[in-house]
Parts: structure tokens; C-alpha cells; sequence
């Protein structure tokens, strides 16, 4: 039987300034977080920094010159294409609009706060949902994406 790593990566957004009690427990033993905008200042990518590194991109109310927030991230893991973006660039995202625009396997972004994981056309579409504060009765969440043997699962954990 083949023996294939296994990668787990904590998945975040929209935390607006507020990192919630809840996410350390959620996120904790993640090898990687991926926070897809509206971070809301850099002391919250520290507080992360204590679960494990974080790559983050700017979200729509991110200053556009905030350190450590990129536009967009492309990377691979076990084969398999990361893209990671707030989602707001293409207006309200949807998984069609950002499957036009962007060719990776697995699409993370945020943006609209509500929680999101579907296949099209045989990639992933991931909205973690929004970790910051309520908003549109939507209950505060995060994502635990594991790629392993090259494929990917994700599991979305309430945090309120």
C-alpha cells in the first residue's frame, strides 16, 4: 500500500480585527493558514502566527499597502494547485465567476461570509466563511482542508 503525507491547512477569512477563542482550537495542528482577506490589521496574522505560518491576501477592506497581504497566492501541494483570493475582484463570487478566472484545482476565497465547499468540473471551491464578527445571522466559521495522495477534502467548523 502506498504511504502519502498527509497536509492539513487551516483555511480563514473576513476576521474584520476580531480573532474569535474558537479558532485556536479549530486550527490547531494545521501546517499551513491560508487567510483569504479582510484581515482587519497585522496583529491578527501574529495571533495565527502562534498556530502556524500564515500566507494571507488583501480583501476589500484591507489598506492595499497593509505588510504581509498579498493580491493573490498560487502554490502547489501533493500535485494539486492552490489559489487563494479574497473574491471580491470579480465582483460578488461565485464558484462559476471565480472558475473562469482563475485555473487552479482548489479555489479559496472569501468575501461573502457564508461558508461554501463545492465541486465544479473537478475542482474545489472553498469559502471558509467569515471567522470575524456575526454578521448576516451567518454563524463565525473556518476551514481544515487535508490534501493527501492528491485529493483534497474539507470540513468547515463552526466557531462561535
Amino acid at each position: 500500500m502506498p504511504h502519502f503525507d498527509t497536509h492539513v491547512v487551516g483555511l480563514i477569512s473576513d476576521t474584520h480585527g476580531l480573532l474569535r477563542s474558537g479558532v485556536h482550537d479549530a486550527l490547531n495542528g494545521v501546517q499551513l493558514i491560508l487567510h483569504a482577506g479582510d484581515v482587519g490589521g497585522s496583529d491578527i496574522l501574529e495571533k495565527l502566527r502562534m498556530i502556524a505560518p500564515v500566507r494571507a491576501v488583501l480583501g476589500n477592506t484591507d489598506p492595499p499597502d497593509e505588510p504581509g497581504l498579498a493580491e493573490e497566492i498560487l502554490f502547489a501541494i501533493d500535485g494539486l494547485r492552490v489559489h487563494v483570493s479574497h473574491g471580491h475582484e470579480v465582483g460578488s463570487p461565485t464558484p462559476g465567476k471565480l472558475a473562469v478566472r482563475y485555473d487552479a484545482d482548489i479555489v479559496v476565497y472569501g468575501h461573502t461570509h457564508r461558508p461554501l465547499v463545492t465541486k465544479l468540473d473537478g475542482r474545489l471551491f472553498v469559502n471558509p466563511g467569515a471567522a470575524g464578527p456575526k454578521r448576516f445571522n451567518l454563524t463565525p466559521s473556518v476551514g481544515r482542508l487535508t490534501i493527501s495522495g492528491g485529493k483534497a477534502e474539507v470540513e468547515i467548523i463552526d466557531i462561535a
